[in-house]
């Protein structure tokens, strides 16, 4: 297919319209005019363009691309490398930050909940009245024993804190750096809150709030957006299309 087929086609199912994100959403850089491989990614890191070299792909989309807000428009260092590899061998880098969080078929929040089962899913986590993660009920679960069935589906370990209530009955999620959201869910009466990265005062907010915290690694959990398109896209536009996993444990 066509790079301009492609986008229009990623725009529809992934549309930022409406969504105030940190980053422009969409292609970040043109490569070839004809697409016949993709690949997705959680970040357009160097590692992750060297493989998509080595692996052929036309079209690398990312959740984590290399233009962000605030960003110096000098384009040199890491920066410079990336972009001379995507430019030299026609890659096309196309990124969707918050469109890939809150979309509720294929997203790292909703696919994750709908993966471990949770149900009576609702929007959760608003960020400038938009809703990016979700929560719901789960089982009634012990909390070591939800940790447990956490570090199974990521594949990674927790840091936690246990300030809520022994059995686990809701949940909300919000992948990545959303730790801040503890508070949101602590309001919203919510047994356990479950994102990517955390900070110090997160153990603070998690005693004091009376909430169970989990992290699971910032990379781990958005992990679940970029697989679940890569096998979406392979099945809807009949392109080979692979998930470029690089190694990160945060």
């Amino acid at each position: 297919m066509f790079l301009k087929e492609l986008i229009q086609f990623l725009n529809q199912i992934l549309p930022s319209n409406g969504v105030i994100d940190y980053c422009p959403n969409g292609l970040q850089i043109e490569g070839k005019e004809k697409i016949s491989k993709i690949a997705t990614a959680v970040s357009g890191s160097i590692n992750t363009i060297e493989k998509a070299v080595l692996e052929g792909v036309d079209a690398l989309i990312v959740h984590h691309g290399i233009f962000w807000q605030k960003d110096s428009y000098v384009i040199q260092g890491t920066k410079k490398r990336k972009i001379e590899q995507l430019i030299k061998h026609g890659i096309s880098l196309i990124a969707y930050h918050l469109p890939l969080d809150l979309n509720q078929q294929f997203g790292n929040n909703w696919k994750a909940a709908k993966d471990m089962e949770w149900v009576d899913l609702e929007p959760f986590g608003y960020f400038d009245k938009v809703p990016i993660g979700v929560k719901g009920r789960v089982k009634p679960t012990p909390r070591e024993t939800f940790k447990r069935q956490l570090e199974t589906y990521y594949q990674h370990p927790a840091s936690y804190a246990f300030g809520g209530p022994e059995m686990i009955q809701t949940a909300a999620l919000i992948s990545g750096g959303a730790y801040k959201s503890i508070i949101e869910a602590a309001e919203n009466q919510i047994d356990a809150f479950i994102t990517g990265n955390f900070d110090e005062p997160a153990w603070h907010h998690a005693m004091e709030e009376k909430i169970n915290f989990y992290a699971l690694g910032h990379s781990a959990t958005e992990r679940v957006g970029p697989l679940a398109l890569a096998n979406y896209l392979q099945s809807q536009l009949k392109i080979p299309c692979s998930f470029i996993d690089v190694e990160n444990p945060f």
